[in-house]
């Protein structure tokens, strides 16, 4: 008969259960709180994996023809076998006009629509205001001949690939006409963007409808179109017709304009991806980000399993010992604590699951709020069927807390000295040392990464070390108590002695909050700072404005230099040991001649002036330190539709955490973007006052809708695994008092006073605390040394209010843990 299925096994199980059920909850909330944070990072990983772009602007067209808007690369590193990534462009991948003439011949096509979309901007206030007059000095809307609404454009005969009809008026026959979405709040006969308004449809409100030979002409890429859009004939599958137009396509060799690639042919939900270009690649971003938290919440979330149910287990020693006695297997007493734990962990999974749902839509709904983190386009479902997965994790979580029974329960009967422990555990503190050095060697997210790694590790090494570690805190401290603490310092350091073991589960927790907090908090903090340190000493403007161009500011009276910044972005292909990679990163486009006065990037070799070519580059000094780059050298980027590039290096900068890793050439940039107006102009003035000491112009800086989401994310997770950790380190401790009743009664029995034990135990609380807090601050400063020295060539930084927050956690939470199980009532009695 198994050990499952004995019966003295479910006897011994249903026992324990019973009188050990205090000690058990401790287990049971820390089960619930994993189950919940796990189970929602699954229905958030689910459902970014079935996220696509919304199909809004084609939903009556089943087919699309698009450029392909991801770029691969592969390679075959340190000679093993080819291998491809790739990457989502941002910037629109154009297709040639002579697509439309072929698809219109396929068989089954009724109509083969080309679709264009421009911005069409509201003209602003004439040149002529004098800066720091009328506008002020600082962002403005309406400066330099600029500001004002903003509309998509489009060419009135693509309005049919919606379907967008009319509601009013007729369709645009001249230039000048244009018919307006109906949420824009116009009449037939007014004007919008210099234009008269002729008809309503019931399109977007920001939208506006030109003829086809004006949208042509503002579009401003003679030759080539956006996509095609395929109507077909009553009764065509869309799955006929798309193996047609793929036929067609093929057949005539057709590529797009930027990369050289076959045209796509999109159906379904794919068809959203020529619309909304950001959408793939922030979905890929999400689905790496969350990928990388659960991986940590999941090492969490063992460390604290691990460390409460080994607790539980192991206070029952003596009972384990007396039923080995009297003729139980080592089988069965295995057996029974597992089938505890798998009722105990069952039931809080179970719990947890459910819990899991509401706060991942509570989670999911607050992201979606925050207004550009997730693009607008960028469909997020939830259908039923994926709730099912809070089951599966719930049912992996009770998996991990059986197979630490295994663990904690393997040598039944036998005491070991704990050498296979203390070597291991010394181990992962020599490679957890080893990851935070080669931080230093490394940049952006190789360097983010191996400090993560090495904190994970270190406080992995450390709770394997706990009882030899806080013998030795105890050695260092054991005079100290014994002389200055009386018979309560005298009682800590016998106690302390005595149970390591004990004391040292009781610091592992404690370290393992701290250690997580400083780190999630300080590398974030640190990375913000020497960002804005460096933004401000790079913005020297006078005057930043928007909805405008650097040539029309420059007809400002007191107006000396002006530049336009253009964002858009490039990938770069290289390999990282041995693993070939494609990062997307933001990059600015400028004016050379209108640096001078307006922004200072630090140049710490070559010139700037160089930029005033096409074919030029500066690069970040960290980034040139990683491609080998200098002034005069060549580097091969991918700009934000896909072509390719060897720009000339004329320049290296220091402040690339503020601006980006490269700076380009206006004139190179603007032709591969889908918008190429500049996102703000930066000028100087005569009166020669500086962006620092203003703080009405906001310093340039580089940021990303991918930036700010990770930014929401890690605050998100810095709050569920602190609560989680806060959890574990309560729940340890309250694990370790209720098995410690029967000394403190005994301890009262012998003489010893309220007052006396309650100092003591104040004593154990003040050396779990003091011990905790520094070695969590050693353990977390090792890897975030070597972060902040990689990338901002400083030492970390938190802001004395988040320390202060951290210390006050961790004293109110071992304060609560070890007095709550020794009320004084129960002193007392």
């Amino acid at each position: 008969m198994s050990a499952l299925g004995n019966p003295a096994v479910r006897l011994l199980a249903a026992r324990s259960l019973r009188t050990h059920r205090k000690a058990w909850a401790a287990v049971f909330a820390a089960v619930v709180v994993t189950s919940a944070l796990l189970g929602a990072l699954a229905l958030a990983i689910g459902s970014a994996g079935l996220g696509h772009a919304r199909v809004e602007r084609y939903a009556a067209a089943p087919v699309v023809v698009a450029g392909d808007q991801e770029i691969s690369w592969t390679t075959d590193p340190w000679g093993s076998e080819p291998t491809t990534v790739s990457a989502g462009l941002t910037e629109r991948v154009r297709i040639p006009s002579a697509a439309v003439d072929v698809l219109r011949e396929v068989p089954g096509v009724r109509a083969a629509v080309p679709d264009d979309t421009f911005v069409v901007r509201e003209s602003g206030t004439e040149p002529g205001t004098e800066p720091g007059k009328g506008t002020g000095k600082g962002t403005g809307t309406a400066a330099g001949g600029g500001g004002g609404a903003v509309y998509t454009g489009r060419s009135w005969e693509a309005a049919a690939l919606a379907p967008y009809k009319l509601l009013d008026g007729r369709e645009p026959r001249k230039a000048g006409e244009v018919v307006a979405g109906t949420g824009a709040g116009v009449r037939v006969g007014d004007t919008v963007a210099g234009r008269t308004v002729v008809g309503v449809a019931d399109g977007p409100a920001a939208a506006l409808y030109v003829t086809a030979q004006e949208a042509r002409r503002l579009a401003g890429h003679p030759g080539a179109v956006d996509a095609v859009g395929i109507l077909g004939e009553p009764g065509v599958p869309v799955d006929t017709l798309h193996a047609r137009v793929r036929a067609a396509l093929d057949g005539a060799g057709l590529k797009d304009t930027s990369v050289g690639q076959p045209l796509r042919a999109l159906t379904g939900d794919g068809r959203g991806g020529a619309e909304h270009l950001a959408a793939p690649p922030a979905r890929t971003e999400l689905l790496q980000l969350l990928a990388a938290v659960s991986g940590t919440v999941l090492l969490i979330a063992v460390l604290v399993l691990s460390s409460l149910v080994a607790q539980a287990l192991g206070q029952r020693g003596p009972e384990r010992d007396l039923l080995l006695a009297v003729g139980a297997t080592p089988r069965q007493v295995r057996a029974a604590a597992g089938r505890e734990v798998t009722r105990v962990a069952g039931v809080a999974a179970v719990l947890g699951a459910l819990a899991a749902v509401p706060t991942f839509l509570a989670a999911w709904s607050l992201l979606r709020a925050r207004t550009g983190v997730v693009p607008e386009g960028l469909v997020l479902p939830t259908p039923p069927w994926l709730l099912a997965s809070v089951l599966v994790v719930a049912a992996v979580v009770v998996g991990l807390a059986r197979l630490v029974v295994l663990f904690s329960t393997r040598r039944a009967g036998r005491a070991g000295k704990g050498a296979a422990r203390r070597v291991s555990g010394l181990v992962l503190l020599v490679l957890g040392a080893a990851a935070a050095v080669t931080a230093t060697t490394q940049g952006g997210e190789a360097a983010g990464a191996a400090a993560g790694a090495a904190t994970v590790t270190l406080v992995s090494g450390c709770a394997l070390l706990g009882p030899w570690i806080a013998r030795g805190a105890m050695r260092i401290l054991d005079g100290p108590l014994r002389r200055l603490g009386g018979a309560p310092g005298r009682l800590t350091a016998a106690g302390a002695t005595a149970h390591s073991r004990r004391l040292g589960a009781a610091l592992v927790p404690v370290v393992l909050v701290t250690a997580f907090a400083l780190v999630q908090l300080t590398a974030g903090s640190t990375m913000g700072r020497a960002a804005e340190t460096q933004a401000r000493s790079a913005t020297t403007a006078d005057l930043a404005v928007s909805g405008t161009t650097a040539e029309r500011v420059r007809k400002l009276p007191g107006v000396t230099a002006a530049t336009d910044v253009l964002r858009s972005t490039v990938v770069l292909a290289r390999t990282e040991a041995g693993t070939p990679r494609l990062d997307r990163l933001p990059v600015l486009g400028v004016d050379a001649d209108g640096l001078k006065g307006t922004l200072d990037p630090g140049v710490v070799a070559g010139d700037l002036a160089g930029l005033a070519a096409r074919g030029t580059v500066a690069v970040g000094a960290d980034m040139a330190d990683s491609l080998e780059a200098r002034p005069g050298s060549t580097v091969a980027l991918r700009l934000g539709d896909g072509t390719e590039k060897r720009l000339r290096v004329v320049a290296v900068y220091e402040r690339s955490l503020a601006l980006g890793e490269f700076l380009l050439p206006k004139a190179e940039l603007a032709p591969h973007m889908t918008d190429p107006y500049p996102a703000r102009v930066l000028a100087a003035t005569k009166d020669g006052a500086t962006a620092s000491g203003d703080p009405a112009v906001v310093p340039e800086r580089v940021t990303t809708a991918a930036a700010e989401l990770n930014g929401i994310v890690s605050a998100a997770v810095v709050t569920a695994i602190g609560a989680l950790t806060v959890l574990s380190v309560l729940s340890t401790l309250a694990l370790i008092g209720a098995g410690r009743r029967g000394e403190l009664a005994l301890l009262r029995q012998v003489g010893a006073s309220v007052g006396q034990v309650r100092r003591m135990l104040g004593l154990e609380a003040g050396f779990l605390t003091v011990t905790g807090l520094l070695l969590g601050l050693v353990v977390a400063a090792l890897p975030l040394t070597a972060f902040a020295w990689a990338l901002t060539g400083g030492l970390p930084y938190l802001p004395p209010a988040q320390a202060a927050l951290i210390a006050g956690t961790v004293v109110v939470t071992v304060a609560a843990g070890v007095f709550l199980p020794a009320s004084g009532r129960r002193l007392r009695r």
